[in-house]
């Protein structure tokens, strides 16, 4: 098999559609409190929301979201038991030392549907951030360099912490080195399963 990293969106749309029928699911829209969550949204979340923000950037979170903050998540998948579930596939841009500072930043009562020791050690692996387009400043929240990393890091920390303040269900991490060496195969399926069953808080 071919060692090079799939290109933009290519895993994503492997992962996605797998996941959604093992578990039965219709993919839905992002929801509207996460397209640009501000205090309203985040609620009993907001004050570990700004402490993430500080520690990321040392400024003051805004309580309303900036227009240009407005985002989606890679999938939200709906069984239809009033709980939909937010699903994300991360590859490797998603893991550096800024998503190690966020995930130790959840309070001990977060409950999320992937390992988050698994994914602090895999973002402190990486010694050397990517640059580019991945790394460029992102104004007004994340205006230093590097901003598009903490940025990435901040809004996959408010995907993992605002679902269970709106009645859904744990958010799903599917992570590229979990599966690149198996996901284009015949072995998919079975092996997909496999790793769902052993995600907290999933039921395949």
């Amino acid at each position: 098999m071919c060692d090079l990293p799939p290109v933009a969106g290519e895993l994503q749309n492997a992962v996605v559609p797998l996941v959604a029928r093992i578990l039965g699911a219709e993919i839905v829209a992002t929801p509207s409190w996460l397209l640009r969550p501000g205090q309203l949204e985040c609620s009993s979340s907001w004050e570990t929301v700004c402490q993430i923000y500080n520690e990321l950037t040392g400024l003051t979170l805004p309580e309303v979201m900036p227009s240009r903050e407005t985002r989606r998540v890679d999938a939200v998948l709906d069984v239809g038991d009033g709980a939909p579930r937010i699903l994300e596939v991360d590859e490797t841009q998603h893991f550096n030392r800024y998503r190690a500072l966020t995930l130790r930043g959840y309070p001990k009562t977060a409950r999320v549907a992937f390992p988050v020791e698994g994914w602090i050690a895999q973002s402190e692996k990486k010694t050397r951030l990517e640059g580019g387009g991945f790394g460029k400043p992102k104004p007004p929240l994340f205006p230093a360099e590097y901003g598009r990393h903490q940025q990435r890091a901040f809004r996959d920390a408010l995907a993992d912490l605002l679902p269970l303040e709106h009645g859904f269900a744990p958010t799903l991490r599917i992570a590229d080195f979990e599966v690149l060496s198996w996901i284009y195969t015949d072995q998919a399926e079975p092996r997909m399963r496999e790793l769902l069953e052993q995600r907290p808080n999933v039921v395949a």
